[in-house]
């Protein structure tokens, strides 16, 4: 009854449109207002926030947005978009195709959706509109694409995974890039199909390509170097074992500071205040849940809750196959409601013990939940990539929510080969 009684009282608030950090304090508090015999004190539950967020990978988050923040001021997604269109731009729907791998790309900087499909988006939507593609494609493209920015290593839905799950953050990382680099592809499919059966204006694709053409690839690959190495830099430490994520996430912020300023001479020592400060802002709501979620996660713990969840699942979808599709479908579902961060952090916990059950890998497990929330970006009424786009494009939310329909059954058929092929996610 306290089970219900606390998740009813989460939903009506979310529904009501309640900050879902008040949403989550509210619940917590719950159990002791009705019980005063419930084992919670107001003691307990604020050393439950506190310990929350007394997380050493923690810190990995802020210093990816600020890494990412640095890069998209100092102009590295233009450079990145740059040498894939050297080599995709006179292909049938190449420019479409080097806008998605520019997004797989810069996930691999920002760790973050939102942030891909503002950095890259400012830059490609005009250049694609430019070229005499529909502004409403173009702004599909960046917005389905940006979901690469959480699923592509480092992520920051990943690091919130391994907290509330104890799953392994480097092997997270690891195990996202093959699932990224499949979504790409379905992603670039579509984009070719879709420019083959539309059309595209040749004549100016044709110019653009010959304008990167006389720079010469050699040229647009030398001046874009340090910005494909910042993947590298960062990947490759974590990979090697050298550096934890948390230390790579150190060492992009000083590497994103030491390209924008010194080499690229793009970023001034004046804005970098500027910047900590915005990055400050986006963490703080972060931060806030991820106190509160803890705090509700260990309350759902007492009340019981993980192991009613995990009986009333077993006993219902006794199968992985079922189990799975079950899941999928709530995920989807929840996505398009909830923004992936605070949605980890709420059903983390509950998932990991009946994935232990049914003998679930839960760093598999960890690849589903984030693709099925990263197709939440671009899925009405919430999708905050469509948010991100639409006045970067000016057009309709409500327009750009369709035409991303397409895009969004690509990640769904990439997200069924990963849900019911491990091996997509373990092979690495």
């Amino acid at each position: 009854m306290m089970t219900i009684l606390v998740f009813a009282l989460l939903v009506v608030l979310l529904i009501c449109s309640v900050p879902i950090a008040v949403a989550l304090g509210s619940a917590v508090v719950v159990p002791a207002l009705v019980d005063p015999n419930f084992l919670t004190s107001e003691a307990y539950i604020i050393r439950s926030i506190i310990s929350g967020v007394d997380s050493t990978p923690l810190l990995a988050i802020p210093l990816f947005v600020l890494s990412g923040a640095i890069m998209a001021k100092g102009g590295i997604s233009k450079k990145l978009f740059d040498i894939c269109a050297c080599f995709l731009g006179e292909r049938t729907g190449g420019m479409p195709c080097a806008v998605i791998l520019t997004c797989l790309f810069y996930g691999a900087i920002s760790g973050s959706g939102p942030a891909t499909c503002a950095a890259v988006g400012a830059m490609a939507i005009p250049v694609l509109t430019s070229l005499g593609y529909e502004t409403l494609f173009a702004a599909a493209v960046v917005a389905a694409a940006s979901g690469l920015g959480v699923i592509i290593p480092p992520s920051i839905p990943f690091i919130l995974w391994g907290l509330g799950t104890g799953a392994s953050v480097g092997d997270m990382f690891v195990a996202g890039i093959i699932p990224g680099i499949l979504i790409a592809f379905c992603l670039m499919g579509y984009a070719y199909f879709y420019c083959r059966r539309h059309g595209e204006d040749k004549e100016k694709i044709a110019a653009n390509y010959a304008n990167l053409k006389n720079r010469g690839r050699l040229s647009v690959i030398k001046d874009g170097f340090w910005a494909l190495l910042t993947p590298v830099i960062i990947l490759g430490g974590i990979y090697s074992g050298a550096v934890t994520p948390t230390e790579a996430a150190c060492i992009s912020v000083i590497y994103s500071l030491v390209v924008s300023i010194f080499i690229y001479r793009s970023l001034k020592p004046g804005e970098v205040w500027r910047e900590i400060c915005d990055s400050v802002r986006s963490y703080a709501p972060i931060l806030a849940l991820i106190a509160l979620a803890s705090a509700f996660s260990r309350v759902l713990t007492l009340i019981g809750a993980p192991a009613m969840l995990a009986e009333y699942l077993l006993n219902n979808f006794s199968t992985r196959a079922a189990f799975l599709i079950a899941l999928n479908l709530i995920l989807l579902i929840l996505g398009m409601l909830i923004d992936v961060g605070p949605a980890i952090v709420i059903i983390g916990p509950l998932l990991s013990p009946i994935a232990a059950a049914l003998n679930i890998d839960i760093v598999h497990l960890g690849i589903i939940v984030v693709v099925n929330l990263a197709i939440g970006f671009v899925s009405p009424p919430f999708g905050l990539n469509l948010f991100v786009a639409s006045p970067l494009a000016n057009v309709p939310v409500g327009a750009l929510g369709k035409k991303c329909i397409p895009f969004t059954l690509c990640f769904i058929a990439a997200l069924l080969l990963i849900t019911f092929i491990p091996a997509i996610s373990l092979a690495l």
